[in-house]
């Protein structure tokens, strides 16, 4: 998945640092030239030094083939021009927009080109699973020195995991299934537990790859 973060402040780069974590290709932008100029010797992402609200500076951060792009920045207005631009001008399939003050989230609707509003004090993570829905299976977070990761994956119809028990699904040694979450609701299954389209698969796994993942419950 390509995906464009504008706004390089602390939310940014934790989410750009969580989508490169789950081999994503991650390019951020930032008007603040020192930042860049930062970033860009420390970090493992793209970093383009532009105002996001220009569309020149969009298209040199690959807006015609991004598959997402997230305004991550902290003022509204600004937001609000860079998903108008993303979703009008470059036809970005999917995007996530940041509402930094409450009484502006009228404001956060698909006519200014926004698909998915977040609040401020919404969770990280709850942002990087908005950016990454456009993709079914997806690395949410690695746990440092423990080795550990959680990878989710969204079952649909076409899905070989649905209508099959926890059971019946056969995982590598060191993986196993945390959660599902079925309708906003969170489950610790069992082996009996059957996997239905529209879950949401959460599993704990200490070297199973996403594409590992992808190939049993999506096939």
């Amino acid at each position: 998945m390509r995906a464009i973060i504008a706004g390089a402040g602390r939310l940014g780069q934790e989410v750009a640092a969580a989508l490169a974590e789950g081999g994503h290709d991650v390019t951020v932008v930032d008007v603040d030239d020192a930042l860049v100029g930062s970033l860009r010797d420390r970090v493992g992402w793209r970093v383009v030094y532009g105002d996001a609200c220009e569309p020149i500076v969009l298209e040199q951060a690959g807006a015609l083939k991004a598959d997402v792009l997230l305004a991550c920045g902290g003022e509204d207005q600004v937001n609000l021009v860079i998903s108008f631009l993303a979703k009008r001008h470059f036809d970005v399939p999917k995007v996530v927009a940041r509402i930094n003050e409450p009484e502006n989230d009228w404001l956060f609707t698909d006519e200014w080109g926004v698909d998915v509003a977040v609040s401020a004090s919404s969770t990280l993570l709850a942002l990087v699973q908005e950016a990454t829905s456009v993709a079914d299976t997806v690395g949410l977070l690695k746990l440092g020195d423990a080795g550990v990761q959680l990878i989710e994956t969204r079952l649909t119809e076409k899905s070989i995991a649905a209508g099959r028990t926890l059971a019946e699904i056969e995982l590598p040694v060191g993986c196993i299934v945390g959660a599902v979450l079925r309708e906003g609701r969170p489950a610790v299954p069992g082996g009996s537990f059957v996997l239905a389209a529209g879950d949401e698969v959460v599993v704990i796994s200490d070297s199973t790859t996403e594409a590992d993942i992808r190939r049993i419950f999506q096939g």
